[in-house]
């Protein structure tokens, strides 16, 4: 086992135990997580061998299993999917706006994952575009992108959606751009009361439609009167919208998204121990402040993998959406007079090019790097063949 460990190598130690306690109460759906990320990188998923055409130095590169629940194969679709935001940056001061849901109605989340997620991205999205919208308040039409998390740092269930949202909007008429204040957006207070009514009131007529479903110790509430009932004090409590300060600038803003939009629950990073004790990891105690809010904690193998297994988004799931401005049928329009609205040049556009990709290059002498081998799933590689340097092959 590596000094650092990483949720593979939990998955590989403790996964077969776990299947076989929980044999009938595991999807196929997670299953296949699970499969996935302990064969992500090994020779499960084939890959090929690179070598240098310089020195002959030669490595092993195996193929990743591209899941995205996998802590591995976040960064590049993160770097891929940057790359297509930073285009749609706007000269102006951007805004963190965070909806959490009750703990109440997280529970009737975690049973009806596709129903309820849904419906949170689009209350909390209808209520930042009414209020922005409302003259009283900024009196514009604005674009969120919205980011859904289902984790505390605890690996606890507990479902938020995070919005970055561009300081301003443009007018109802279309002709001007109004900014926001410079460290004010629109009130939380306002934000929270309509999104605590837009939600429940959407609940509701899910529950009205029988399309709720409901399990264990919440069976009780498929029956309405129980069900009301178990919404009454969340109907009467505050419902928290956090705004923080906006970002410093654009590059703020595309770091910001660099570690929020492709995270899973737990990063390799916050992995410190796997032994006997159990799985050892870094937490926030947001109930803390200063340094006491970095915590530590130990869980049992099978605990951890429940856990991380709590956050399994359904298939085919959308967990970044954008709305108002952004939202994708008519993004570029809605950009392109939102920059001639501001008076700023549009960004530059790369001409394509017909040039090959670069080739990695060699870490023991900064050579070229070519593949001289690819072998398929379950099979490792053989040594490779000798290198003929001076033609850049692999000789015959």
């Amino acid at each position: 086992m590596r000094a650092s460990p990483e949720v593979a190598d939990i998955f590989r130690a403790a996964g077969p135990t776990y299947r076989t306690a929980h044999a009938g109460h595991l999807s196929l759906h997670q299953l296949r997580i699970m499969s996935a990320i302990e064969h992500c990188r090994t020779a499960a998923l084939g890959g090929h061998v690179e070598a240098c055409t310089d020195c002959g130095h030669w490595r092993i590169a195996y193929n990743s299993c591209r899941n995205r629940h996998c802590p591995k194969c976040q960064g590049a679709a993160a770097r891929s999917w940057l790359e297509a935001r930073e285009a749609d940056l706007l000269p102006v001061g951007y805004f963190h706006v965070v909806f959490t849901l009750p703990a109440e109605v997280a529970a009737i989340a975690f049973h009806n994952k596709a129903l309820v997620y849904d419906l949170l991205f689009k209350a909390a999205a209808d209520t930042m575009l009414t209020i922005a919208a409302d003259p009283k308040h900024l009196g514009a039409r604005i674009g969120i992108t919205a980011v859904l998390h289902t984790w505390g740092s605890a690996l606890t269930h507990h479902p938020h959606i995070h919005m970055i949202v561009p300081g301003g909007g443009i007018s109802r008429d279309g002709t001007r751009w109004i900014s926001a204040r410079p460290a004010f957006l629109l009130p939380v207070r306002v934000l929270g009361a309509l999104f605590r009514r837009l939600f429940l009131t959407r609940l509701r007529a899910l529950h009205d439609a029988g399309k709720l479903a409901f399990f264990g110790s919440l069976t009780h509430l498929a029956e309405r009167r129980a069900f009301l009932r178990h919404l009454s004090p969340v109907r009467k409590k505050r419902w928290v919208v956090y705004a923080k300060p906006p970002f410093a600038g654009p590059e703020a803003v595309l770091a910001y998204l660099a570690r929020y939009t492709h995270r899973v629950a737990i990063s390799n990073s916050r992995l410190l121990r796997f032994d006997e004790a159990g799985v050892t990891f870094r937490y926030k105690d947001y109930r803390k402040s200063g340094a006491t809010r970095q915590q530590v904690m130990t869980l049992a193998p099978d605990e951890f993998i429940r856990r991380f297994l709590l956050h399994a988004l359904p298939r085919g799931f959308h967990r970044i959406r954008h709305y108002g401005l952004l939202a994708s049928a008519r993004r570029k329009d809605h950009l392109e007079r939102a920059r001639r609205l501001l008076d700023v040049a549009p960004p530059p556009t790369e001409e394509p090019t017909d040039e090959p990709e670069p080739r990695p290059t060699c870490p023991c002498c900064g050579g070229t790097m070519i593949i001289i081998e690819v072998f398929v799933r379950r099979y490792q590689p053989r040594a490779p063949p000798p290198l003929a340097v001076s033609s850049g092959i692999p000789a015959p």
